[in-house]
Protein backbone atom coordinates (compact mmCIF):
# COMPACT_ATOMS: atom_id res chain seq x y z
CA UNK A 1 0.00 0.00 0.00
CA UNK A 2 2.68 2.71 1.05
CA UNK A 3 4.03 1.94 -2.92
CA UNK A 4 0.70 2.69 -3.87
CA UNK A 5 0.70 5.70 -2.08
CA UNK A 6 3.86 7.34 -3.20
CA UNK A 7 3.07 6.65 -7.15
CA UNK A 8 -0.37 8.59 -5.85
CA UNK A 9 2.10 11.38 -4.05
CA UNK A 10 3.91 11.61 -7.53
CA UNK A 11 1.06 13.39 -9.32
CA UNK A 12 0.79 16.20 -6.29
CA UNK A 13 4.68 16.30 -6.32
CA UNK A 14 4.67 17.11 -10.09
CA UNK A 15 2.04 19.38 -10.04
CA UNK A 16 3.58 21.32 -7.23
CA UNK A 17 7.35 20.73 -9.04
CA UNK A 18 5.23 23.56 -11.89
CA UNK A 19 4.95 26.36 -9.03
CA UNK A 20 8.74 25.50 -7.87
CA UNK A 21 7.68 23.85 -4.87
CA UNK A 22 8.72 20.50 -3.11
CA UNK A 23 7.37 18.29 -0.81
CA UNK A 24 9.42 16.31 1.94
CA UNK A 25 7.03 13.37 3.46
CA UNK A 26 8.24 11.44 6.38
CA UNK A 27 7.27 7.88 7.22
CA UNK A 28 4.81 8.50 9.21
CA UNK A 29 2.93 10.95 6.94
CA UNK A 30 2.90 8.67 4.30
CA UNK A 31 1.48 5.57 6.51
CA UNK A 32 -1.07 8.03 8.03
CA UNK A 33 -2.43 8.87 4.58
CA UNK A 34 -2.00 5.09 3.99
CA UNK A 35 -4.09 3.85 6.62
CA UNK A 36 -6.62 6.90 5.93
CA UNK A 37 -6.82 5.71 2.51
CA UNK A 38 -7.39 2.25 2.93
CA UNK A 39 -10.55 0.44 3.06
CA UNK A 40 -10.92 -3.26 3.65
CA UNK A 41 -14.07 -3.66 1.55
CA UNK A 42 -12.50 -1.30 -1.45
CA UNK A 43 -9.08 -2.20 -1.10
CA UNK A 44 -6.67 1.28 -2.01
CA UNK A 45 -9.68 3.02 -4.13
CA UNK A 46 -10.56 5.35 -1.34
CA UNK A 47 -6.54 6.88 -1.26
CA UNK A 48 -7.10 9.42 -3.33
CA UNK A 49 -10.44 11.08 -1.47
CA UNK A 50 -7.61 10.99 1.49
CA UNK A 51 -5.08 12.56 -0.12
CA UNK A 52 -7.35 15.52 -1.16
CA UNK A 53 -8.47 15.36 2.44
CA UNK A 54 -5.22 15.13 4.35
CA UNK A 55 -2.78 16.87 2.50
CA UNK A 56 -3.92 18.55 -0.50
CA UNK A 57 -6.72 20.64 1.22
CA UNK A 58 -4.78 21.78 4.20
CA UNK A 59 -1.98 22.41 1.82
CA UNK A 60 -4.07 24.70 -0.48
CA UNK A 61 -4.96 26.92 2.36
CA UNK A 62 -1.70 27.20 3.49
CA UNK A 63 -1.04 27.85 -0.14
CA UNK A 64 -3.56 30.83 -0.18
CA UNK A 65 -2.74 31.77 3.46
CA UNK A 66 1.13 32.90 1.87
CA UNK A 67 2.29 30.43 4.43
CA UNK A 68 4.80 28.65 1.54
CA UNK A 69 6.40 30.70 -1.52
CA UNK A 70 8.17 29.68 -4.66
CA UNK A 71 11.04 27.77 -4.23
CA UNK A 72 9.91 26.56 -0.69
CA UNK A 73 10.41 22.67 0.29
CA UNK A 74 7.55 22.07 2.28
CA UNK A 75 7.96 19.35 4.72
CA UNK A 76 4.94 16.93 5.61
CA UNK A 77 4.53 15.40 9.04
CA UNK A 78 2.76 13.99 11.58
CA UNK A 79 1.98 15.37 14.89
CA UNK A 80 -0.88 14.81 17.38
CA UNK A 81 -2.16 12.22 14.90
CA UNK A 82 -2.73 14.67 12.69
CA UNK A 83 -0.52 15.77 9.03
CA UNK A 84 1.15 18.91 9.87
CA UNK A 85 3.03 21.31 7.32
CA UNK A 86 6.41 23.34 7.76
CA UNK A 87 9.19 24.31 5.81
CA UNK A 88 12.17 22.02 5.52
CA UNK A 89 15.46 23.89 6.97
Amino acid sequence: LGEIVKIQLQRVISRLGKQNLHLDLTDEALQLIADQGYDPAYGARPLKRAIQRQLLDPLSLQLLDGKFHEGDTIRVAVEDGGIVFGKAA
